[in-house]
């Protein structure tokens, strides 16, 4: 989930992550994950809160003012646990071999597909 602030709208969380937010804290289907100090006077959700108590990563790019909620790992028993890709090999349109980390630090974006 892309940010542009430490603050979350509750539905727009909701929405985009499947936590609802209730009174108990946060739930998805049968599991709720209490919140306290998440919600502020204004009703918004304090991000760095609710990725502590979710166990999803926060990462920040403080010259873009971008923050990024990356999914639970915790609750869910995911194996993501940071935002950093393994070092891979693959070739660019032309065939070249560009490794991974041959582009740090820039941010790079991957986007698999497959026609199954």
């Amino acid at each position: 989930m892309i940010l542009d602030s430490l603050t979350i709208d509750p539905e727009a969380f909701a929405a985009r992550t499947g936590w609802a937010i209730k009174p108990e804290g946060a739930c998805k289907g049968e599991v709720c994950v209490a919140l306290p100090g998440a919600r502020q006077a204004d009703g918004l959700l304090d991000a760095r809160v609710v990725a502590q108590r979710l166990g999803m990563p926060l990462l920040s790019d403080a010259a873009h003012g971008l923050y990024a909620l990356g999914p639970e790992s915790a609750i869910s028993g995911r194996a993501l646990t940071t935002a950093e890709a393994p070092d891979i090999s693959l070739p660019d349109l032309t065939g070249t071999i560009v490794r991974l980390a041959d582009l740090r630090p820039m941010k790079v974006v991957l986007v698999a597909w497959a026609s199954w």
